[in-house]
């Protein structure tokens, strides 16, 4: 039967899903049924996360890669612990010698924007600190689609094909590897085909079998430094050995009765809360409110000019980033917000590639968890024999001397993955997130107001229609936002631009649980082939 799995002339019908003993919500399902089947095996819900999030360095490469950085927010015994496993740029690169090879801004792909990956020592962090089974246990379910090959999904199949339109332009030998692991005969996986990567695997086995040790003082990381010289990139043998993941503290804003959590600079969580200070102070509104529509955007606005400004690895921030989320800071900056759309001061947004997972199980432990590649695939560069995609993450660097986030030796850049937490009171009410660039800090306020101010359940707060601040006075709403709206926020001065797809505004999942019954409610996002998978 030949039919078009992105065709959908109809709207989809879906609720809200339950369970009591564990729950694993990403953007595919495959990924999430390898979670669940670690819970099965008497994992807990951080050996669940990360089995999903190996899995999806599989089942959605054109998102993320073993080569990226992750992000956690852990709630286990009664508290939330925050992991940051985002590496830094490399020990020898300088602006100075980025311009020297001709560059005047960071280059988008290639080895130059090659930072220290994070992921594998992040998955290693989490399982050494909170995981009841051992790493390589929890990597098996993603060694097995690797090896054995599994059938690709419709949006991750769309994603790869738009990317290998990139990638197959590229100019340059390091590019080489790129081709021949995802785009193997010449052309990227259809939706329904069968994709497999006996390489990945091996790289995975080497991972789990030596607790990411290969990976930073080992055969891969000799492979990775060798390759990463040979292709006139910076990140050396040293810079890996060098690298460890940090537990930071999670920062908070009251916000209606609930605390929403998200992790420190150098991540752009910090918009979030910013924003989300400055809309707890007016009243809450109906979610059919374009003046509430107008203040979200308008607060929005005002926090990506300081996240702009402010932003960069915390050790060289000029400001602590709590002084952003003061009542009085919250207050001035609110009294910006007229009736008329303003244009801020701050950078454009840009897109990226990134996989977003949720898991809780019986026994009341969570995990949000993000990891990215940045820009899809990341930097088109591929270790050969490995299957290693690196990130380009040191694209977000400014070669300008003057700018916070000014490329550093050593310095973490700012950082668009965000994983999301809500709490009320002492109680965890359950992690969640949106995927995708600059569309974060948005999503997650969306969202988070939809279930708190609007009342919606998981789902719903998932699948309500978008809004997503472009730059200036434009913003961009999806294909199924209320036009009524569109028009009342045009007649506030909002340059209002219809999207004809859902591609740029996020992925998200969702999980709270009950605290009176221990029973978990879980969501995910219509916009991707994410899953809920549940015992």
């Amino acid at each position: 039967m030949s039919f078009d799995p992105l065709y959908h002339p109809y709207p989809s019908y879906r609720l809200p899903v339950y369970a009591n003993k564990g729950m694993v919500a990403t953007s595919q399902a495959l990924a999430s049924a390898a979670g669940l089947d670690i819970l099965k095996r008497g994992g807990n819900a951080i050996d669940a996360a990360i089995a999903t999030a190996a899995a999806l360095t599989v089942v959605e490469p054109c998102s993320n890669g073993i080569g990226g950085d992750a992000f956690a927010l852990v709630w286990t015994n009664g508290q939330l612990h925050g992991l940051n496993s985002s590496g830094p740029a490399p020990a020898s690169i300088s602006i100075e010698a980025v311009k020297a090879l001709g560059h005047h801004e960071m280059p988008r792909y290639g080895a130059i924007p090659v930072t220290v990956p994070g992921t594998p020592a992040a998955w290693a962090e989490l399982s050494r600190k909170f995981g009841r089974l051992p790493l390589a246990e929890s990597l098996e379910p993603a060694i097995r689609y690797a090896e054995d090959g599994y059938p690709v999904s419709p949006t991750a199949a769309a994603n790869w094909h738009a990317a290998f339109r990139r990638y197959s332009t590229l100019e340059g030998e390091e590019f080489a590897p790129w081709l021949s692991v995802f785009a193997p005969g010449g052309r990227p996986p259809a939706a329904g085909e069968i994709w497999r990567s006996p390489d990945h695997a091996r790289t995975l086995r080497l991972i789990g079998s030596t607790e990411a040790e290969a990976f930073y003082r080992g055969e891969l990381a000799e492979r990775i430094a060798g390759f990463i010289s040979q292709s006139g990139g910076f990140l050396s043998e040293e810079d890996l050995a060098a690298f460890k993941p940090e537990w930071v503290k999670p920062m908070s804003v009251p916000y209606r009765g609930y605390d929403i959590w998200e992790i420190p600079p150098n991540g752009q969580g910090l918009i979030a809360l910013i924003a989300l200070n400055i809309l707890k102070g007016f009243p809450a509104a109906s979610q059919e409110s374009a003046e509430s529509y107008h203040r979200q955007i308008e607060a929005m606005k005002l926090a990506f000019a300081d996240g702009a400004r402010y932003i960069t690895d915390a050790a060289h921030m000029s400001v602590d980033p709590h002084v952003l989320l003061t009542e009085e800071y919250g207050e001035l900056r609110r009294g910006l917000i007229g009736g008329e759309a303003m244009v801020p001061a701050a950078g454009e947004p840009r897109a990226s590639g990134t996989v977003y997972l949720a898991a809780a199980d019986g026994e009341g432990n969570m995990v949000s968890f993000i990891q990215s590649n940045y820009t899809g695939f990341g930097s088109g560069i591929v270790i050969p024999g490995t299957g290693i995609a690196l990130q380009n993450r040191g694209l977000e660097f400014s070669l300008e001397e003057d700018h916070a986030n000014r490329l550093v030796p050593g310095k973490r850049t700012y950082h668009t993955i965000i994983p999301g937490f809500i709490t009320k009171g002492e109680q965890p009410v359950g992690p969640f997130g949106v995927m995708g660039g600059y569309m974060q800090p948005q999503g997650h306020v969306q969202v988070a107001m939809n279930l708190i101010d609007y009342g919606l359940h998981p789902q719903a707060a998932l699948d309500a229609p978008r809004w997503q601040w472009v730059k200036g006075k434009t913003v961009s709403v999806e294909p199924h936002f209320p036009m009524h709206m569109v028009r009342r926020l045009q007649r506030m001065g909002h340059d209002i631009q219809v999207a004809h797809d859902f591609g740029s505004f996020g992925r998200g999942q969702v999980i709270w649980r009950d605290p009176d019954t221990g029973v978990l409610c879980g969501g995910t996002d219509p916009r991707t082939d994410g899953g809920v998978a549940v015992w």
